[in-house]
């Protein structure tokens, strides 16, 4: 049996016998970029049904069809986790996304700080980002990329039971504990902007009542950087990659 290179997330139901129509860009992306033919194995997902085995049963530049023949994995969601971050530069907006999606984050929320530099973002970009990152780890499960929320709309509608790993930077030296026996609780990080957070918003954020801040280590991290330790210190402490 030939071995599938290939994983692609699609929005369409999985099961043995299938068929999975797909969209111009993925028959573009299979047939003309990567040069499969009828026959060939794919391995595909869609964040419902795990990951299934299919074949190639037609091969069009403008379309084709797929059929599901045997599931690989079954469905693997992540923890309630949501990584709320300031949107930067585009391209390491990128990455905190793509990375975000890797390390096992289900809900991805750009936020508009006081110093906030980006005042709109482009969701159908980044949730394609999300998509690939997916197809690339192994995963069966793409966040959710959300449109920009303002910070202070979100906290005052914070929902009472999901807890909030507030990364203020003011704390650079201090302890990055997360309390215990919380694990299987929802939860949220928030990573702050390139300017870090204002006066106003780190007070509110420190007397709210969801919020645990902590420091990411002795010193200050850029905000891609912080993404990526917060997300690490969070699963290590209570999420999947304590199993």
């Amino acid at each position: 049996m030939a071995i599938a290179k290939i994983r692609l997330f699609v929005e369409h139901p999985l099961g043995e016998g299938q068929t999975i129509p797909l969209t111009r860009d993925q028959a573009q992306y299979l047939f003309g970029v990567m040069r499969l033919n009828a026959g060939d194995p794919v391995l595909l997902f869609n964040g419902q049904d795990g990951e299934w085995r299919a074949t190639v049963a037609e091969a069009n530049k403008r379309g084709g069809l797929l059929k599901a023949d045997e599931q690989t994995a079954p469905q693997k969601n992540p923890p309630d986790l949501w990584l709320l971050f300031a949107p930067i530069k585009k391209a390491r907006t990128d990455f905190i996304v793509e990375k975000a999606a890797e390390m096992g984050a289900a809900r991805i929320l750009p936020v508009q700080t006081d110093f906030t530099n980006a005042e709109r973002i482009r969701q159908d970009r980044l949730q394609a980002h999300a998509v690939e990152a997916a197809e690339q780890c192994g995963g069966t499960f793409v966040p959710e990329v959300t449109g920009l929320h303002k910070l202070s709309e979100l906290l005052a509608d914070w929902p009472p039971d999901r807890h909030l790993m507030f990364c203020d930077e003011a704390l650079a030296g201090g302890s990055s504990a997360l309390p215990g026996g919380l694990a299987g609780n929802p939860w949220a990080i928030l990573i702050g902007p390139e300017g870090g957070f204002s006066e106003p918003e780190r007070s509110r954020l420190a007397a709210h009542p969801s919020s645990h801040p902590i420091a990411l280590g002795p010193r200050i991290l850029r905000a891609d950087t912080a993404a990526v330790a917060a997300l690490t210190v969070w699963q290590q402490a209570l999420g999947d990659w304590t199993c």
